[in-house]
């Protein structure tokens, strides 16, 4: 079989790495979507707690797509959806629970969990279309480049992941964190697409020695050559 007809190559996913990548993937989704409840300004810059660490969620996904594949991810993006709805499920169900008499936060604990379940929605709804594209067009591009040119394979999945992640967001979650005018929705939606995209790149040596650290390390992961 010559170079032309063999698949880019990817691991299976029975090792001690995947479940761990799939446990920090989930609990960044979860931090991100409680820190993003509030609305952030940095004088013209207009965004939301979130953009504390929800990048890295496209770090971890970069990571389990090169290594595993497409499937692979996917299964990690529906664990991160499944895990997101449970804790709303609990958060509302905390909320219906009789409060104590020393307990003075009722009001604000209902004020949050309103904002989480919209930004659940907003979160999922970005989060399955970002996460997919970027799955599936890093794979796209590793069909072409085998193990050559990873950068391109980072990076363009990034910018077409993040750019349907951050417009479906931004569309839900504008009206939940506040905003109400266009100009602040567009200053919202492209800044927050450019942030994420900037972070991304400049985590690439990281992603890079994490991507390399694992591949070297699968048992079951074998280079196809370019």
């Amino acid at each position: 079989m010559n170079d032309r007809n063999q698949h880019a190559s990817f691991a299976r996913v029975g090792s001690a790495y995947y479940p761990v990548l799939v446990a920090v993937f989930t609990a960044l989704v979860i931090i991100s979507n409680v820190t993003a409840t509030k609305g952030v300004e940095f004088g013209p810059i207009i965004t939301d707690g979130g953009f504390l660490v929800f990048p890295l969620t496209y770090v971890i996904g970069d990571v389990l797509t090169e290594v595993y594949g497409f499937k692979a991810a996917r299964r990690a993006i529906y664990t991160g959806f499944a895990m997101n709805v449970l804790a709303a499920l609990a958060f509302w169900a905390t909320v219906y629970l009789p409060a104590a008499d020393f307990y003075p936060n009722q009001e604000h604990f209902e004020n949050i969990v309103g904002a989480y379940t919209g930004l659940i929605i907003a979160g999922m709804a970005g989060f399955l279309v970002g996460q997919t594209l970027n799955a599936w067009s890093l794979v796209l591009i590793k069909e072409r480049t085998r193990e050559k040119h990873l950068w391109a394979r980072l990076v363009g999945s990034t910018f077409v992941g993040q750019l349907g992640d951050t417009l479906v967001f931004c569309a839900i979650a504008a009206s939940v964190i506040g905003i109400t005018s266009f100009g602040d929705f567009v200053t919202y939606t492209a800044q927050g697409w450019l942030y994420k995209t900037i972070v991304e790149v400049a985590l690439l040596p990281i992603t890079y020695r994490v991507i390399a650290f694992i591949k070297h390390r699968e048992p079951t992961y074998q280079s196809v050559p370019a």
